[in-house]
């Protein structure tokens, strides 16, 4: 199943897509990619079982220790997990040299793991080669 999402707006011609690796089950998957939409992405989200999104977590360069619970990938760069769109936004201006974008596990507060004020301090991990990452953002 292929859904796209964008803003109707101007921005949309110029609108970056957004591939979403996510399971059909999770809701904050979805909520995250809404957000996504909602700062201008074009999204188009791709179904897989837990083992497949494993699979592609390791074949992009997302260590275990990096994961989330989707795998999003966007002019090149892997974005995992409740990235906020800000930190994306800053990675696709600055060009770094970089795998992508990480916030392992799933931190309450972070785009799509919204629940009420609560909101657990987080990082954004640039990961720089497979296995190594180093704080791009920190979030309190």
């Amino acid at each position: 199943m292929v859904l796209l999402l964008a803003a109707l707006s101007p921005a949309v011609a110029a609108a970056q897509e957004m591939v979403v690796h996510k399971s059909p089950d999770c809701g904050c998957c979805g909520a995250w990619a809404g957000a996504m939409a909602a700062d201008g992405f074009e999204i188009r989200i791709e179904h897989s079982d837990w083992a497949g999104l494993d699979a592609l977590k390791a074949r992009v360069g997302i260590a275990p220790e990096h994961a989330g619970c989707h795998t999003a990938v966007v002019e090149g760069y892997v974005i995992e997990g409740h990235v906020p769109a800000a930190e994306v936004r800053r990675l696709l201006d600055a060009r770094r040299d970089a795998v992508g974008l990480a916030v392992p596990g799933m931190p309450v507060g972070s785009p799509g793991m919204e629940m009420g004020g609560r909101v657990d301090p987080y990082d954004v991990l640039l990961v720089t080669r497979p296995g190594e990452g180093e704080v791009f953002a920190r979030y309190d």
